[in-house]
């Protein structure tokens, strides 16, 4: 299994319902040598147009953030808990996201993230189980020997500005660990969950 197997299972998928009012389905993309993979929500409608993930106003917010923090978008690899646009975009529900939830396992399992940066609610749950990502924001979680770091979605900061400084200090705050991580120091974990 590869990463352009998955992209193609993920763009010829008809497993939930999301594949009748698709566009696009919406394949990880990036670096697939990254330290580390950012987990989305779902696609948006610029996503559902141009088949790949944030890349309409949440994106730029992305990657306006990890310019920020001196990251280039290529040197990362983004992705969704859902691959396709739900309609109106309204938040994916679990059965599209238990569906789905094998693709996301096996781009984590090939490209072997250091660490997992989940962005908002959404992904928060689906992949940890937590809610309430304002109060966890900018923490660092271990679970089954994988390490994530939580923040908010870039799409609340279209409507919260003074979250945009939040984002921008999250993201600096991962690449920190990142390079702690490389240069194999300890790193204090915020958060332990046992399976």
């Amino acid at each position: 299994m590869n990463l352009e197997t998955i992209r193609e299972n993920v763009i010829n998928c008809t497993k939930c319902d999301l594949c009748n009012t698709r566009t696009n389905s919406v394949p990880g993309k990036g670096n697939f040598q990254s330290n580390v993979i950012f987990v989305g929500e779902a696609p948006g409608r610029n996503e559902d147009k141009n088949g790949e993930p944030f890349v309409g106003v949440a994106g730029k917010k992305l990657s306006a953030a990890l310019e920020e923090a001196g990251v280039s978008r290529d040197d990362v690899y983004i992705t969704n808990i859902v691959k396709c646009r739900p309609p109106n975009n309204r938040v994916p529900n679990s059965i599209e996201r238990d569906t789905c939830k094998e693709y996301i396992k096996q781009e984590i399992s090939i490209i072997k993230p250091k660490i997992i940066c989940i962005l908002g609610n959404t992904a928060f749950n689906s992949i940890l189980g937590g809610s309430e990502i304002t109060k966890f924001r900018g923490k660092i979680v271990r679970k089954d020997n994988q390490l994530y770091f939580l923040t908010v979605h870039p799409a609340a900061t279209i409507y919260n500005q003074e979250l945009i400084t939040v984002l921008n200090n999250d993201i600096k705050k991962l690449f920190d660990v990142i390079r702690e991580l490389k240069n194999n120091k300890e790193i204090q974990i915020d958060i332990e969950y046992s399976s």
